[in-house]
């Protein structure tokens, strides 16, 4: 089982991706088109040309995850529309997204900052 946790940084392939990739294809993506290493332990997640699937490559310092979902019925509503390859999110987006919500449309607390005192 992999988590994903507030810390890790997770960045979104705008541009669909050829399913038939597997580890070796996806991490070529990462280098080539969103200029990330693959090795640095980022979540990259991908959607196929028809919006039915998702995939997510990330890399735990020892191996690679593969995760892939795909929709029994219906396509994922939501996807971003730019001009840019690459888009970053935050956990509780991902987590939307996966179960086919919107995350646009989502805010959440900020996140926690300890406050220091100053001294007087």
């Amino acid at each position: 089982m992999i988590a994903i946790t507030p810390h890790m940084r997770i960045l979104l392939a705008i541009k669909p991706a050829d399913f038939r990739k597997g580890i070796d294809g996806l991490a070529r993506l990462c280098r080539s088109h969103l200029k990330s290493d693959p090795f640095s332990g980022t979540v990259f997640v991908f959607r196929n040309k028809r919006a039915t699937a998702l995939k997510i490559l990330v890399y735990d310092g020892q191996g690679f995850w593969l995760c892939q979902k795909r929709l029994s019925k219906g396509r994922f509503t939501w996807w971003p529309n730019s001009h840019e390859d690459v888009l970053r999110l935050d956990v509780h987006q991902l987590q939307l997204l996966i179960w086919n919500g919107d995350p646009s449309t989502v805010t959440v607390a900020p996140n926690w900052k300890k406050i220091v005192a100053r001294e007087k």
